[in-house]
C-alpha cells in the first residue's frame, strides 16, 4: 500500500507545508495551519494523463466559437440582478452565509423555479435527509418532477450521477460535507474542500452544467476552507442579514459575467424568501418624520442606489473619556469625522458621547455617507432637525471640504422618485446634474456651510 504522510494546510489560501508554520509564506496570515494527511501517492499517479491519450491543443482567439450567451432565470429578479442577468451555462457559483440565514431555502426555491421552466435540476444534500428536504419543499410550493433530490457526500458518486443524468443545474449543499477518496482526510478539511471543488469545476466546464455550491462561513465571515476556493469559482455570493430582522441581503462580491457588489433584497417569510422590489422604501419605512439626529442619505450598492436613514445620538458624557459607538458603519470613520467637525466647524464634541446607527441594519461603508453622518451628529448636538423631505450625501475630507462622489445623477433620481424635495450635495457636482424642476439641488463646499442648515 502507498504510505500516507502528514502535511499542513493553510486554512486561508491552501498553501501546503511539510511542517507547521506560525505564518503562512503565501498569504502572510498567522496561526492558520492545520494538520491534515496528504493525498495518497497512488491516487496522484493514477490521475496523471496517459501518454497515449489525446492532449488539448492551443488555439487562437479567432477560432473560438462563443455562440449566443444564454442565461437561465432564477425566478427572482433580485437574484438575476446579482448574477448579472441570470445563470450562465457551465458556470460555477459559491453561495455563503451564516448558519440559519436562509441559504438552503433560497437555493431550493431557485431550483424549483428553474425546474418549472422545463429544466432538469439535481439538488444534492450532504446535511439533510430526503424526508427533511421534502418537508421544506412542500412549504415552498409545488415541486415539479424535473427536480431530482440526492443525499450523498461522495463527490465521485455525485459527478458520475451528474454525467448520467445531464441536468442543466446542479446544487451541492454543502461543500464542507463532501469528500473525495483521493484525499485521506476528514470532510471539511482544506484538502477535501479544495479537491471536491476542483472536481465540480471540471464537471461544470466539461459537461456545461451550471453548478451552485453552498458553503458555511467562519466567525470572521469568510467561507470555511482554503481562501483559494473563492478564486476557483466564477461567482461568489454572500447572503447577509441579522437573525432578528426579516430582510436578507444577497451580495455579489465576485462575478466574471457581470458587475460586482450588486445586491438583492429579500424578506424571510413562512413561505420562504420573498424579493423586495423597492429596497429604498422598505429601508425608510417606520422612520420618525421629524427627529433631531435623523438624516436621509443615498448609498450606492453596485449599480443600485438605496435610500438609508442615518441616526445619531449625542449626549453629555459623565466620564472623562467620551464613549463613541457605531452600528452599521465604520467606527474609526465616525471618530475621524467627529474630529474634523470639532476642528473645522467649532463644535465642542470632546465632552459628549456619540452613537451613530444605520437604521434597518444595512452595513454602509461608502464615503458618500460622510456628509449625512456629520449632519446627523450636528443636528442632534444642536437639537434641530432637517426637513423630512431632504436628502444629503457627499464625502468629507480632513480639511472639512465636501468632495464629489460617483454617480450623482442616479442618487438624485432615486431621491426624486421617492418624492424628496431637496437634495444637499457637493458643490462640485452641481454642473454634472444641471437644472432640475422636480427636486431642489443645494451645493455645499465644506461642512461649515452644511451645518449652517441648523441655524
Amino acid at each position: 500500500m502507498a504510505k500516507s504522510t502528514k502535511v499542513y494546510f493553510c486554512g486561508e489560501c491552501g498553501y501546503e507545508s511539510s511542517k507547521w508554520l506560525g505564518q503562512c509564506p503565501a498569504c502572510k496570515q498567522w496561526n492558520t495551519f492545520t494538520e491534515a494527511p496528504a493525498p495518497l501517492k497512488g491516487t496522484r499517479l493514477s490521475a496523471k494523463r496517459s501518454l497515449n491519450s489525446e492532449r488539448p491543443k492551443p488555439v487562437s482567439v479567432s477560432q473560438i466559437d462563443t455562440g449566443e450567451e444564454s442565461r437561465v432565470s432564477t425566478g427572482f429578479k433580485e437574484f438575476d440582478r446579482v448574477l448579472g442577468g441570470g445563470i450562465i451555462k457551465g458556470s460555477l457559483s459559491l453561495v455563503g452565509g451564516d448558519p440559519g440565514i436562509g441559504k438552503s431555502t433560497l437555493i431550493l426555491q431557485m431550483c424549483i423555479n428553474v425546474a418549472k421552466q422545463g429544466k432538469t435540476v439535481l439538488y444534492v444534500s450532504g446535511e439533510e435527509s430526503l424526508r427533511q428536504i421534502k418537508l421544506r419543499a412542500d412549504r415552498l410550493g409545488d415541486v415539479p418532477e424535473s427536480l431530482k433530490i440526492l443525499c450523498e457526500t461522495d463527490i465521485d458518486e455525485i459527478t458520475d450521477i451528474t454525467r448520467q443524468l445531464k441536468p442543466e443545474l446542479l446544487v451541492t449543499d454543502s461543500i464542507q460535507t463532501m469528500y473525495s477518496g483521493a484525499v485521506e482526510s476528514a470532510p471539511g478539511s482544506p484538502g477535501q474542500v479544495r479537491e471536491s471543488t476542483m472536481k465540480l469545476l471540471r464537471l461544470s466546464k466539461e459537461e456545461s452544467v451550471s453548478v451552485f455550491i453552498i458553503g458555511h462561513v467562519t466567525k470572521e465571515g469568510v467561507v470555511a476552507g482554503p481562501r483559494m476556493l473563492e478564486h476557483m469559482v466564477d461567482t461568489v455570493i454572500y447572503l447577509e442579514g441579522e437573525r432578528n430582522a426579516s430582510y436578507r441581503i444577497l451580495r455579489g462580491v465576485k462575478n466574471r459575467f457581470g458587475a460586482t457588489d450588486e445586491i438583492g433584497v429579500f424578506e424571510m417569510r413562512s413561505t420562504g424568501m420573498e424579493e423586495v422590489p423597492n429596497p429604498s422604501a422598505y429601508m425608510l419605512s417606520g422612520r420618525a418624520p421629524e427627529a433631531p439626529g435623523s438624516v436621509i442619505t443615498c448609498l450606492l450598492e453596485g449599480t443600485r442606489p438605496i435610500m438609508l436613514e442615518i441616526q445619531a445620538l449625542v449626549t453629555t458624557s459623565d466620564f472623562g473619556i467620551p464613549r463613541r459607538t457605531a452600528s452599521g458603519t465604520d467606527y474609526n470613520r465616525v471618530n475621524l469625522l467627529m474630529a474634523v467637525m470639532e476642528k473645522r466647524s467649532g463644535l465642542r464634541l470632546s465632552g459628549h458621547d456619540a452613537y451613530v446607527n444605520v437604521a434597518g441594519g444595512l452595513k454602509a461603508t461608502e464615503p458618500a455617507i460622510d456628509l449625512a453622518i456629520v449632519m446627523a451628529i450636528a443636528g442632534c448636538f444642536k437639537n434641530k432637525e432637517l426637513p423630512p423631505d431632504t436628502v444629503c450625501f457627499g464625502e468629507v475630507g480632513l480639511s472639512g471640504e465636501v468632495r464629489a462622489v460617483t454617480r450623482v445623477k442616479e442618487r438624485v433620481n432615486e431621491a426624486a422618485k421617492l418624492n424628496f424635495k431637496e437634495c444637499i450635495i457637493p458643490e462640485v457636482c452641481l454642473d454634472q446634474i444641471g437644472k432640475r424642476d422636480d427636486i431642489k439641488l443645494t451645493g455645499v463646499s465644506d461642512i461649515r456651510k452644511a451645518i449652517d442648515f441648523f441655524v
